[in-house]
């Protein structure tokens, strides 16, 4: 964070100083929620949770270096107490963004959000010193935790921006005001919560109306949802997609035969050739966003293109591909799920998988309310016509409509199979597994099916393979 007295940033977030010597003291390192991250300089924000009051590390974070806690109370070392810790989050993080003087770039969308957040991060850091969200903290406490990282070296300050519902991504704007605003797609993700998918629209929205006239919206051709936000900014609008139209195009998309897309890169400012590190043709998408906000930033076609070729995959969980010593190749894509996400990287195993037998472990899409039925169907109807070899059902309700769309789909019913949990999946695989074979895994985050890749990962390494 940039350097703050706190007598400064009791000013700013409205609160009272208690057990402080000297109120001139900066706060000079980072601001961290998690005790273990305390150190020299830093200020830790002290919340109440169900199961952990972060009051009762106060003691420790000051003996680890914090320069005090930012709490709802006394806690018998140097603190600034406010009546609401989230909220003098926020304004904390308002009153650095306006000082930094770098450019923030925000994005949100219904898939693909931290790849396309890790993708712009990787071409904008070629140009200035860049800040970016770590993984996925998109919320109300991830983004200005995020935005207090920046220093004053700082020049791009990339945010990604996460909502379940309407009003949240404006409250969000309200505390980091964006130049550029980056709406990826409108999809399925949360939309039992939303009510449709009008209504998300209506939510990613809010982003693009935050802009000033100066800034910059960035939206999908390809998604008419997303087009359609161009009237509702006056901001200047930049198209990216595979469309004629677009500002920022690919032409000749392909996939190599390990999987990774490769296209000719068109912007205004000329064309170039890129094959990605990452897997799935779904990311050309996320790489034409990253290529049009570069450009919006001053970047050639020439240095985007290097940049997104070179990109890899910064978050986990997401399309990491690892083949173990017998040649099985697992691609963990469990972070999170839902029904786009879901399909992209169907295609992206198949593609990967060539040749090969392939094995889809899926689990639940969750929050997809009255459309969970179809949508579980569908997926597992799509891995049978794309010849996935066995699709691995795991878990309850939903799991057992993925297997039956795949049942219903198939010929005679061996193309799937329904197991109760992870352990199961486990066990199954590592019966039947074969060197050569590729695995996805993937599901929402709540389901946890991480720990299948993690499982076949341990096995691999210990050489515990069947060879039939």
């Amino acid at each position: 964070m940039i350097a703050l007295s706190l007598a400064e940033i009791a000013e700013v977030v409205g609160g009272q100083t208690y057990d402080i010597p000297d109120p001139a003291v900066q706060v000079t390192g980072p601001v961290v929620r998690d005790s273990r991250e305390a150190g020299p300089g830093s200020l830790f924000v002290a919340f109440a949770g169900e199961r952990v009051d972060g009051h009762d590390f106060a003691a420790a974070v000051v003996e680890a270096g914090a320069v005090a806690v930012l709490g709802t109370r006394p806690v018998g070392v140097p603190a600034i107490v406010v009546d609401d810790v989230q909220t003098a989050l926020g304004a904390l993080a308002r009153h650095v963004v306006q000082r930094l003087g770098a450019t923030l770039v925000a994005l949100t969308g219904s898939a693909g959000k931290t790849s396309t957040k890790d993708l712009i991060a990787q071409v904008l850091q070629r140009k200035a010193p860049t800040v970016f969200t770590p993984g996925s903290l998109n919320n109300e406490i991830g983004l200005p935790l995020t935005a207090l990282s920046a220093t004053e070296e700082t020049r791009f300050l990339v945010l990604e921006m996460g909502a379940r519902g309407i009003g949240h991504i404006a409250y969000l704007t309200e505390l980091t005001p964006p130049k550029i605003g980056l709406v990826l797609n409108v999809g399925s993700a949360h939309i039992g919560e939303f009510g449709g998918r009008e209504q998300i629209a209506q939510a990613k929205g809010e982003l693009v109306e935050a802009l000033p006239e100066d800034g910059t919206a960035v939206l999908n051709a390809d998604d008419p949802y997303v087009r359609a936000m161009a009237t509702r900014t006056k901001a200047k609008v930049i198209l990216f997609g595979e469309s004629g139209e677009a500002d920022v195009r690919a032409e000749n998309v392909r996939l190599t035969d390990t999987g990774q897309p490769a296209f000719r890169l068109h912007t205004p400012s000329g064309a170039s050739d890129v094959t990605m590190r990452l897997y799935g043709e779904h990311h050309v998408s996320n790489a034409l966003a990253a290529a049009a906000v570069a450009h919006e930033l001053g970047m050639s076609a020439d240095e985007i293109a290097v940049a997104l070729s070179e990109a890899g995959s910064l978050s986990r969980w997401r399309m990491e591909v690892t083949e173990r010593p017998d040649g099985v190749t697992v691609v963990n894509d469990a972070y999170n799920a839902n029904p786009e996400s879901m399909k992209a990287a169907l295609r992206a195993l198949v593609a990967i998988g060539k040749g090969r037998r392939t094995w889809a472990v899926l689990g639940q899409m969750a929050e997809l309310g009255d459309e969970a039925l179809a949508e579980h169907d569908a997926v597992g109807r799509l891995a049978v016509r794309l010849n996935v070899s066995k699709l691995v059902a795991v878990g309850g309700r939903e799991a057992a409509w993925l297997q039956l769309g795949a049942y219903n789909e198939g010929s005679w019913g061996e193309e799937s199979v329904h197991v109760s949990d992870a352990q199961a999946a486990i066990d199954l695989l590592r019966s039947e597994l074969r060197p050569g074979d590729v695995v996805l895994v993937k599901a929402s985050r709540s389901v946890g099916l991480e720990r299948v890749a993690q499982a076949l990962l341990e096995t691999g390494a210990e050489g515990e393979v069947s060879a039939r």
